[in-house]
């Protein structure tokens, strides 16, 4: 089967372009990506794009789904859906699930739910240490060989240095990447807020930017000392961006993500004590946000990530202190984007270069672009379409997602996988 897609607006995240075009699909892979004007070849099914943007899929570094242990917050079918509505075409999955994935049996497990239920591509996160405990490092050599994509203990700092520093060293030689959380962990604790003038006015918890910094230091001494291969899987903090570059101009293997809600949300969002907007870690400054923006635009920031975790209302209908941490965005992770290219002025092809192109690299996947022989992982989407956003209307089994009732702009139209269509939007 041919499908040829036409009258499209391709973001290739690769070359930085923005134009007009046409796109063949043969087997499930991207065969000819034709300038305007070009003679379009016979193809068994014809898309006319209408004018709208046609992107890589969505590579997304860090979706929580809550099998096994807490299928009541997400399954695989429930993420796999709303991913797919959402553009996402591959979604790397965390480890911080009950039990941990840091074994090869519970990984095979996963796996084969994922490939059952979800209608996107599913690449799984081993943890680091045992349990996510920080006390003895996984068998990273069997589960890179049971699909292990990357280590972490997600926000379980591991506080032994030598630990950490065993483990990096023994990822090293297999190869595997590891994912930190960058948070100095004693001060940390307990933090709802960042600390300043407006944690104060609301009395709540707060944490110094300093935290993060502290921790990236760490993270980049330990990283210099066994040469392993190191992603950040959230800066969000203009003091941790010098110790960033600082690393990348020694010529250590280290580079940084961000989440889309740290760059589109800052620290007076929380007012009223709205728990949707308690994430970790907690939303930043004005000027954070700015120079995030900036470090996105430069290249310092690699990668934008929904950090998508899922969590029940009862646990985010309490005390603000008190509610668990996270939103889901899976689904809000482009139009959120869009904010970014209306009011920020960010392109899109540097968009789609962090949410699409740079993670695929990261990884070793070949996807991520536009271009002959990728695999055919599309989205089409409308960047301008006004919209306010109902939770309700969500896809995940959780709906805590801090744009409930926001305006935003650009709805994903379709997607597809290896060539096949798995969201249409009615």
């Amino acid at each position: 089967m041919t499908t040829l897609l036409t009258n499209a607006r391709l973001i290739d995240p690769e070359a930085g372009s923005d134009t007009q075009g046409a796109l063949v699909i043969t087997q499930g892979r991207i065969s000819a990506i034709l300038p305007e004007g070009a003679p379009l070849p016979a193809a068994e099914t014809v898309v006319d794009c209408n004018g709208k943007c046609l992107a890589p899929g969505i590579v997304d570094i860090g979706v929580k789904v809550c099998e096994p242990g807490e299928r009541h917050k997400e399954s695989y079918r429930s993420a796999g859906l709303a991913a797919a509505a959402g553009g996402v075409t591959t979604m790397v999955t965390r480890p911080d699930t009950l039990p941990a994935i840091d074994t090869p049996e519970v990984l095979e497990f996963v796996r084969r739910r994922a490939n059952e239920a979800a209608p996107v591509n599913v690449l799984p996160m081993a943890a680091l240490t045992k349990g996510r405990e920080g006390r003895e490092m996984t068998e990273i050599g069997f589960l890179l060989d049971a699909g292990a994509v990357a280590f972490t203990d997600c926000d379980n700092v591991v506080r032994d240095t030598k630990v950490f520093s065993r483990a990096l060293t023994y990822a090293r030689s297999c190869g595997a990447l590891v994912i930190g959380h960058p948070q100095e962990p004693g001060l940390s604790a307990g933090a709802a807020a960042t600390s300043g003038k407006f944690a104060s006015l609301y009395g709540l918890p707060a944490v110094s930017p300093m935290a993060e910094r502290m921790g990236l230091d760490r993270d980049i001494a330990l990283i210099e000392m066994t040469g392993a291969r190191y992603h950040a899987d959230q800066i969000t903090t203009r003091r941790a961006l010098p110790a960033l570059e600082r690393a990348r101009d020694n010529g250590l293997d280290i580079t940084a993500g961000v989440s889309i809600h740290h760059l589109t949300l800052n620290e007076f969002d929380v007012s009223g004590y709205r728990t949707f907007f308690k994430v970790k870690p907690p939303l930043r400054s004005e000027e954070d946000r700015q120079a995030m923006i900036e470090a996105l635009r430069n290249g310092l920031i690699d990668i934008i990530s929904s950090m998508h975790t899922p969590q029940d209302e009862e646990s985010k209908r309490r005390p603000f202190e008190d509610a668990a941490s996270g939103a889901v965005a899976l689904e809000t992770l482009l139009p959120a984007a869009m904010r970014l290219h209306h009011s920020d002025g960010v392109d899109l092809p540097t968009l789609f270069r962090a949410m699409a192109l740079n993670p695929a690299r990261r990884l070793g996947l070949d996807c991520g672009r536009l271009a002959a022989g990728a695999p055919a992982d599309l989205v089409l989407f409308d960047p301008n379409v006004p919209f306010v956003l109902d939770r309700a209307t969500l896809r995940s089994k959780s709906r805590n997602t801090p744009f409930d009732g926001a305006r935003l702009q650009g709805r994903v139209l379709t997607t597809w996988v290896a060539g096949q269509t798995v969201y249409r939007s009615a």
